[in-house]
């Protein structure tokens, strides 16, 4: 039989950001408040609809520059100031996601250094970092008193799996970096990776293991003293994608 479109309904495509980074040595993420119908007023991820003339990368890029005022960058090379690092995450396509209309979303995972406040736009009436963990905490309590009602949509298990992604790919990759600034110590890197696993690594043996592991880091010949004390040596990402052996995370 001849392929016929009509006998398919249609449906929605759209793309949600994940977008971490670490603020005050705590892993934070993006969240914006609906300032439309459906879940007016409660806090979302930030993302909207895939137009015709554009692909999901493209979309994602749009969305992160409209959100954030970031540009992706190449995620062979370190991050350059202002880029932020993007990878598709996964795919949601329940059918009662949203009750506007049958929507398919493909999350994306964003990650760049210590950002500035974000501006709200579009259909977002306010917006803000926020730790993950108040975010997730379906039952937990903001910097207000009033409750933490859960995140629009699915977005909860959305930011749930794009957490996990992070703390996982830092474990055998050097996505790290991409928190840090050009340049960093190791000791930033190591509130990093204390940010985003939610542990306290000994300080010696991080410094042994990161600049013991071929590629990972590489020495700029510079120091600095922006966190007090003697100063300390400035590295820089290093060519390696994947580290070996890789920085598994402690047991809690």
């Amino acid at each position: 039989m001849p392929y016929d479109p009509s006998a398919f309904p249609p449906f929605a495509v759209t793309v949600d950001l994940v977008v971490l980074t670490v603020r005050r040595h705590s892993l934070c993420a993006l969240a914006v408040r609906r300032g439309e119908p459906p879940f007016q007023g409660r806090w979302a991820l930030p993302g909207g609809f895939v137009r015709a003339d554009e692909n999901l990368a493209q979309a994602a890029a749009r969305e992160l520059a409209e959100e954030t005022g970031l540009r992706v960058h190449d995620p062979a090379v370190p991050a350059q100031d202002n880029g932020a690092h993007l990878e598709q995450l996964a795919t949601y396509g329940d059918p009662e996601r949203d009750p506007r209309m049958r929507v398919v979303s493909v999350a994306h995972l964003a990650l760049a250094p210590d950002l500035p406040a974000p501006r709200a736009g579009g259909d977002a009436s306010n917006a803000r970092w926020a730790p993950v963990g108040e975010l997730l905490r379906e039952d937990g309590r903001g910097r207000d008193p009033e409750p933490v009602a859960p995140l629009a949509f699915d977005h909860a298990q959305i930011l749930s799996d794009g957490v996990e992604r992070a703390r996982s790919k830092i474990e055998y990759s050097s996505l790290a970096t991409a928190f840090c600034p050009p340049e960093f110590t190791v000791g930033e890197l190591r509130r990093v990776y204390e940010a985003v696993w939610g542990v306290a690594l000994d300080p010696r043996n991080f410094h042994r293991k990161v600049t013991g592991t071929p590629g990972f880091l590489v020495p700029t010949g510079g120091t600095t003293t922006r966190q007090g004390g003697r100063p300390a040596q400035l590295f820089r990402a290093g060519g390696a994608t994947l580290l070996n052996p890789p920085m598994l995370r402690p047991e809690v």
